[in-house]
Parts: structure tokens; C-alpha cells; sequence
């Protein structure tokens, strides 16, 4: 067999071979350039300064590559390997070089002749494009993912604080994308998300920048926008979205946006600032209704509100840290016998200075910043304690919405049930009512575990949400406490009376107790007994006090727990 010449050995791999006379600027191909570059003129081929002025984006790339330092025994040349671009023409596409050669040096010690092979290489060199835009772009939508979006973010509230110019940042969310989830499957989900951001691209202005914030959100800096032009810009996108609906491998898909947007430098001065604003808008937009839009404004109270609750939360962390959460304890009584049944145990904070923080005080701050759940654990260690400390007494204790689902106050209540094992049949949970229809299948768990610790369990507040009977009798509760807004006007509304006397009778069907909250007066007490009432508590009865009804005035008062 015949071997292949060299040179179509070199023209199959791309590559073609040269030397370059740098004295007299002169480049040697080897013969078959032109099925390499055939585009390109033999002219521009001839010397390295024609070839210079094709490559691209820096022409002198090859004369700097002779520039290293000259090998001591000119014999041996120097190495080097660059890679370029070459475009035949302006509308033409690039065509990617990999250059390998070495050059030698003259009896001057200055580049006299350079020798090498150049390999065409878009495939590499593609690859890598694809790599960087992959490491910048969102690989669903094509946009730009979180980090680059708020490096533009950044680089924006710069410019326009530099150049005095007024521009806006935008969170869309696209509502109730989790049912979608749930209806189509995630695969349909994503092409809505793919669609929804093909939309607002369709909608931008040159210069606007559009991102992937998170899996339903989208960022979009609007730049040189004024509060008027952000609000129509608002309504472009959200009318781009909801106006069509978007069809689907499974069929068509209705979809809403809301819009958060806050005016920068105005309003933001930082991309904390703009991120955090948009964020709050966008919840604000979420709430008002799907498929609205709110801008960020200044407010007074909310800002006062903000201040507040950081100084309560300072104050609840440290109060818990120094022992400061105590309990006042309200009397439960029963009805008929006007006895005591138990006590409900409610949360106080000693400030400094000696004043209290009652409930309603500590504990909405302390859910709304994620502190509720060391509230509650404090308060189960203080109400075992005197559990422990008063055998004859049994106890009730509020838990947050939050509280049934963490594990660590599990943990906490089995290993104090243990140490304490009279305690348990004693002790009163109760739940708010919002839970027991929010979480039924979850909740139910939670009641099984905590009756097979020998504990009952109380729904609290009922009436004031959208639990029912029925799925108080999945839950298997207890004892149900009727809301005190519908007890403490029972001796003048024949709406309250009846409300409360049908709960009554359906609780008695169910072999339930109640309790009724707010009792004011005599007159209302004895309705509540007429109708079947277990227990009442209230301002007739005694509101709560640090004080322990059970103990004897002579009795050491017990220490607060830990």
C-alpha cells in the first residue's frame, strides 16, 4: 500500500504546516492551505502582516509569542502554542486556530525564523463557549442564573447613582406554579417557566436584563425607568403572561405573574436593599391577588413595626437566655361543681425594670421571627417542673402551629415524660384550631403520639377558623375550647347563643368536653351549664396570675425551671 503523503494526512486532521521568514516577513505553507483555508485569499497567506490583519480579537498575538527570552544555544528553538481567530470577511464566521511552532533566533539573538503546525479547532473552542455561557446562563430559560443577575444588579445601582439616573429592579413571580406541579408533572412546570420567561424577553427594551432568580421567580433590571415607566412596564409583562394561555405537551395551561418592583437608587442603595424590597412587594402582591403588581414605598409604621420587633427579639432571646420566660396560670373550673379542673399556663417576660410582656405580646413576634419554637420548649420545661412539683395538679400549655411538626420539642417532651413518668397523664396540649384544618393528616400523628404518652388534648380557639366536627372526630381530641368571641356576648346575641349552644350539643355527641373562654358574668355561666358545658373560664372565674392557686399560702413558691 502507498502512504499517504504528509500533507493529506494534514488536510484529513484540519492542520496544515508553515515557516515564517521573519526576516523578510515571508510564510511557507505546506501545499494544500487552500483545502484548509479555502475562503481565504493566497494573498493574506503570504506574509505574517496580511495574516495579521484576519485574526482576531488581538492581531498581534503571533509577533508577541516571539518576544520570549532566547534560548542560550540558538539550535534550539523557543515553544509556543496560541490560539486565535481568523474571520474571512466581517459577516463571516469566525474559524478558531490552535498555533503550535517554535521559533528561532538569528546571530542578533532577535526571532529569524518560526516553523509550527495550526489546527483548526471550533469544536474545542465551542465546547468552551458552551461551558462559559453554561456558568453564566440559567440552563432552562437561556438567562442569566442568580449570580450573574445580581452582579448586573450591582453594577447598575452603580452606574445610576454615578450618572443621577433612575432605574428599577423587578421580582415576577409566576402564582401557584407548585400546582402545576401537582396537575402536569415538573416536566410541564418547567416548560410554563421556559415560556413565561420567552414572554417577558419578547417585552424587554435594549439594555434591560433579564435573570432566573429562583424556581418561580424572575429578576428583571429595568434601566432608565422612572416610578411612572415601571408601573407600564408592570402591566406589559404581567399582560404577556396571563393574556394567552400556554399550550402543553398535556394541553394548555393557564398562568398568572405577580410583580414586586422597588425604584433604584431611590428606594435601594444596594442589591441587599433591592432584592429584600422587590421580595416584600412581591409577597404583598401575592397576597392582595394572583396576578397583581406592587411597587415599593416608605412606611412609617411598617418601619416603626420593624423596630419593634427587633427589640422584642433581642429581648425574647435574652430572657430566654437569663431565665426570664415565666407562666401566670388562669383557672379552668367545672361548670356544674365550680371547682378547678385544671390551669392553662400562659407565657409571661420579666423585662428589666420588673415589667411583664404577656402573651399576645411575645408570641406573634416570636412566629412571625422564628423564635417561637425555643418559646415553646422553655415553656414545656417550666410547666413540667410544676407538674413534677404538684402532684395533684393537672396543667394546660398553648404550643404554636409550628411546634406539632418539630422534632427536637419531641424529643424534649418523651425524655422529660420519662424522668417524670406521673406527669404525662396530667399534662394539656392545645392546639390552635387553624392547625387542625390546615394539617389534618399530619396533626393526626401528632395527637396519636401524644395521647399514647397518656397526655390529652385540647383544640383551642375553636370557631375562629374552618376545622369541623368531622375531623375533630378523626383527631380524636379531648376537650374543644369555644372561641371567648363568641362566649362573652352570650347573654345579649341570639347569634352567639345559638352558636355556642350548637357546639355544645355537637361536642357532647362526640363524647367531648368544652371549655368555654371570656366568661363575664353569672348570667352567662349559667347558660353554659344549662346547655352541657364541661368547664368555663374567664373573668368571672380569674384571669391568670403568677400566682399558684394550689399552693398554700404557707407553701415555699416553687423556682422557676432550668
Amino acid at each position: 500500500m502507498t502512504p499517504l503523503p504528509t500533507s493529506t494526512i494534514l488536510a484529513s486532521l484540519g492542520q496544515a504546516a508553515f515557516v515564517w521568514d521573519i526576516a523578510t516577513d515571508t510564510i511557507t505553507w505546506s501545499d494544500h492551505i487552500g483545502t484548509v483555508f479555502p475562503e481565504l485569499a493566497p494573498a493574506s497567506l503570504a506574509s505574517g502582516a496580511e495574516f495579521a490583519k484576519l485574526i482576531e480579537p488581538q492581531r498581534t498575538i503571533r509577533d508577541d509569542a516571539l518576544h520570549l527570552p532566547p534560548p542560550a544555544d540558538r539550535a534550539n528553538g523557543v515553544f509556543y502554542r496560541i490560539e486565535y481567530a481568523v474571520r474571512a470577511a466581517t459577516t463571516a464566521a469566525p474559524v478558531w486556530i490552535e498555533e503550535t511552532g517554535c521559533w528561532y533566533a538569528g546571530p542578533d539573538s532577535r526571532p529569524a525564523r518560526a516553523q509550527g503546525v495550526i489546527r483548526i479547532n471550533n469544536e474545542r473552542h465551542a465546547a468552551e463557549e458552551q461551558l462559559l455561557k453554561l456558568s453564566r446562563n440559567d440552563a432552562l430559560t437561556g438567562e442569566l442564573n442568580r449570580t450573574h443577575l445580581i452582579a448586573a444588579l450591582a453594577e447598575t445601582i452603580e452606574e445610576a447613582q454615578r450618572f443621577r439616573t433612575s432605574c428599577a429592579f423587578m421580582l415576577i413571580g409566576i402564582d401557584h406554579l407548585a400546582r402545576i406541579n401537582d396537575a402536569f408533572g415538573f416536566d410541564v412546570a418547567d416548560g410554563v417557566i421556559a415560556e413565561v420567561a420567552r414572554r417577558v424577553r419578547a417585552r424587554l427594551r435594549g439594555g434591560d436584563v433579564l435573570g432566573r432568580f429562583s424556581g418561580n421567580k424572575f429578576g428583571l433590571i429595568l434601566k432608565n425607568c422612572t416610578v411612572d415607566d415601571m408601573t407600564v412596564a408592570a402591566e406589559r409583562f404581567l399582560a404577556a403572561v396571563r393574556d394567552e394561555v400556554v399550550p402543553t405537551r398535556l394541553g394548555p395551561v393557564s398562568v398568572t405573574a405577580s410583580i414586586g418592583a422597588v425604584s433604584v437608587p431611590r428606594y435601594a442603595r444596594s442589591t441587599d436593599e433591592a432584592i429584600n424590597r422587590a421580595h416584600e412587594t412581591l409577597d404583598a402582591a401575592k397576597r392582595r391577588r394572583a396576578g397583581a403588581f406592587a411597587a415599593w414605598r416608605p412606611n412609617v409604621e411598617r418601619d416603626a413595626q420593624r423596630r419593634v420587633n427587633i427589640r422584642v427579639t433581642d429581648e425574647i432571646v435574652t430572657a430566654l437566655n437569663e431565665r426570664r420566660i415565666t407562666l401566670a396560670f388562669e383557672p379552668v373550673i367545672e361548670a356544674l361543681a365550680r371547682k378547678p379542673a385544671f390551669y392553662e399556663c400562659l407565657v409571661r417576660m420579666e423585662q428589666e425594670g420588673g415589667k411583664l410582656l404577656l402573651a399576645p405580646d411575645i408570641v406573634p413576634v416570636a412566629e412571625r421571627l422564628g423564635l417561637i419554637r425555643l418559646v415553646d420548649h422553655r415553656v414545656l420545661e417550666l410547666v413540667v417542673a410544676e407538674l413534677a412539683a404538684a402532684p395533684q395538679v393537672s396543667l394546660s400549655l398553648n404550643i404554636s402551629p409550628d411546634t406539632t411538626m418539630d422534632t427536637d420539642w419531641w424529643a424534649s417532651i418523651e425524655s422529660l415524660m420519662r424522668a417524670n413518668p406521673s406527669v404525662a397523664e396530667r399534662l394539656i396540649v392545645e392546639i390552635t384550631e387553624t392547625v387542625a384544618i390546615q394539617d389534618i393528616d399530619d396533626l393526626r400523628g401528632f395527637v396519636t403520639r401524644l395521647k399514647n404518652l397518656g397526655s390529652r388534648i385540647a383544640i383551642d380557639d375553636f370557631g375562629a377558623g374552618y376545622t369541623s366536627f368531622r375531623n375533630l372526630r378523626k383527631l380524636a381530641v379531648d376537650i374543644v375550647k369555644i372561641d371567648g368571641a363568641f362566649v362573652q356576648n352570650i347573654a345579649s346575641s341570639s347569634d352567639d347563643r345559638a352558636f355556642v349552644q350548637t357546639l355544645i350539643d355537637l361536642a357532647r355527641r362526640l363524647k367531648i368536653k368544652t371549655v368555654a373562654e371570656w366568661v363575664q358574668d353569672e348570667a352567662a355561666a349559667a347558660m353554659l351549664r344549662d346547655w352541657g358545658c364541661d368547664y368555663i373560664q374567664g373573668r368571672l372565674i380569674g384571669l391568670a396570675s403568677a400566682e399558684r392557686p394550689w399552693q398554700d399560702k404557707g407553701e415555699t413558691v416553687l423556682p422557676a425551671a432550668g
